[in-house]
């Protein structure tokens, strides 16, 4: 079989936002303690350096990824 024939896994695009992440952009950078000031609907999740996580995908849930220096530095759904 060619590797041009082989199925790939559907992926969700990036630009996919289902779950409201884009609305939280401009946290990008500022103190994490920022999150405590936004009204979020919805499951969200905050991850930190040697957070473990799970790998399930849930496209509603906003993912927030912290910085050792507690900076966000991406918002993401999943």
């Amino acid at each position: 079989m060619a590797p041009s024939d082989t199925p790939q896994p559907e992926v969700p695009p990036e630009s996919a936002d289902s779950c409201g992440a884009r609305a939280h952009a401009g946290l990008i950078g500022q103190d994490a303690t920022a999150l405590e000031r936004v009204l979020i609907m919805g499951p969200v999740r905050v991850i930190r350096p040697g957070t473990a996580v799970t790998m399930d995908h849930r496209p509603d849930r906003i993912n927030f990824m912290v910085s050792e220096a507690e900076r966000i530095t991406r918002i993401y759904c999943g």
